[in-house]
């Protein structure tokens, strides 16, 4: 008989969204795939559950490590039935004062390595004509806040990508559901964030005071990461998960808030739009 437990791989299990995930759905008794760059991070979530949990050590800025992971998961498991991409982290800076090495290697892990690891995972989704593929990206991937401008730039790039891997591969079975986050109580600004230091004055009111607000506000956000782990198990379970899940009340209310803006200033300025086109007749 086959084994109907759904096979997850998700990167980024040492803490925050990826972890609390991890441990839902390894309670649930389905197959899981844990990863973290260091493995001893997460090999506690495979202690006794080593036939259906599989800890490895993933640095998605490798491609090789990209590679032997999901050589890995489909040589235990057969198949990979749901991908979370979950691994990456925050750079901070206003723009001008930016570090090309720092927003380069955000790049890296934030965007190309997302994009690597999706691509090493579609030939089995392909084949299996379904699979879930849950990029979590951020509300930065709707509204580019001073001071994340650059961690704002890749989330934005995600989404991008998520439309057209749903255009490509929705027709396949494969659904693409983008996991947009406002803020939630995890060790994000201690342990995923690096900020380069505001010392230009003409910035202080905007990147420099985000930046002093994002420690501050550390560890008393309203978000719960177990709940935000209950709703992407959620988006598996239906039959047609929406496109755009943004979790949080002030999430919420930042990313509805933004798009209405933006359809008005579209509409606002229609005629001139409208008039690029060479002229009828």
């Amino acid at each position: 008989m086959a084994n109907t437990q759904p096979v997850w791989l998700i990167t980024g299990c040492s803490t925050g969204f990826g972890r609390e995930l991890a441990k839902l759905v390894i309670a649930r008794g389905w197959r899981a795939v844990v990863t973290a760059r260091d493995r001893a991070t997460v090999a506690d979530l495979a202690e006794g559950a080593a036939d259906r949990v599989l800890a490895l050590s993933l640095d998605v800025t490798d491609s090789s490590k990209i590679a032997q992971a999901v050589s890995e998961t489909t040589q235990k498991f057969g198949r990979v039935d749901v991908l979370v991409n979950n691994a990456g982290y925050g750079y901070q800076s206003s723009i001008e004062e930016g570090e090309e090495d720092k927003i380069r290697a955000q790049f890296d892990a934030n965007v190309f390595g997302l994009f690597a690891l999706t691509r090493a995972v579609l030939p089995a989704m392909r084949a299996q004509r379904a699979g879930h593929i849950l990029n979590v990206t951020s509300v930065a991937g709707f509204v580019g806040f001073p001071g994340s401008g650059y961690y704002a730039a890749t989330k934005h790039a995600v989404e991008g990508f998520s439309d057209a891997l749903a255009a490509e591969a929705g027709p396949l079975g494969i659904k693409v559901i983008c996991i947009e986050p406002g803020p939630f109580r995890t060790d994000w600004a201690g342990r995923s964030l690096i900020q380069t230091p505001n010392t230009m004055a003409d910035y202080a009111e905007t990147a420099g005071a985000r930046l002093k607000a994002t420690s501050e506000k550390s560890g008393t956000q309203a978000g719960d990461t177990v709940r935000a782990g209950e709703a992407m198990i959620q988006m598996t379970e239906i039959d047609n998960p929406p496109r755009h899940l943004v979790l949080g009340a002030w999430g919420y209310d930042a990313v509805t808030t933004r798009l209405k803006q933006t359809l008005a200033e579209i509409e606002a300025w229609r005629a001139t739009s409208l008039g690029a086109d060479y002229p009828k007749g």
